[in-house]
């Protein structure tokens, strides 16, 4: 397989979409579809208001699991040429955003929305990123339905 742009990364920084964007980028790219997640100010689950997120991750492994859902994407939709997945951890406010799902490719019929959607269902499902809800009715960690298996 050639040696196709990606950046994974956990960062306590802001994430700059345009050099996200950037660093997938061939001359030969001509579409981009890009999921952002941000923090809401109600969690609509709970009726619960949140003041902020705290994200915490397992780094080692929350790293190899991002490199994971990139090797996905890559099986399922080889017309991506670029892939970007970056999530912070800390504290964060309503309105900031967390995570960062890029794909990048020659044209936008080739699978890069499908690709994006893929790609943060997979971080939600099977990275190692806690997060935790505070607002006014105190603080709740909130798990996701992944369990791993011995030896994952």
């Amino acid at each position: 397989m050639p040696d196709f742009p990606t950046v994974v990364a956990l960062t306590e920084e802001a994430i700059d979409l345009n050099q996200l964007i950037e660093a997938i980028t061939l001359p030969t790219t001509g579409a981009a579809a890009v999921f952002t997640g941000m923090v809401r100010a109600e969690t609509k689950r709970t009726d619960r208001l949140t003041d902020y997120l705290e994200y915490e991750a397992y780094e080692a492994m929350a790293v190899d699991k991002l490199r994971q859902v990139v090797e996905e994407i890559r099986q399922g939709w080889p017309s991506v040429v670029g892939i970007g997945i970056m999530h912070r951890i800390g504290k964060f406010y309503p309105g900031t955003l967390t995570v960062v799902i890029a794909c990048t490719a020659a044209h936008r019929d080739t699978g890069v929305f499908d690709a994006a959607h893929y790609g943060i269902d997979r971080v939600k499902e099977i990275v190692p990123i806690w997060k935790k809800e505070v607002g006014p009715d105190g603080e709740e960690w909130i798990e996701g339905d992944y369990k791993p298996e011995s030896g994952e």
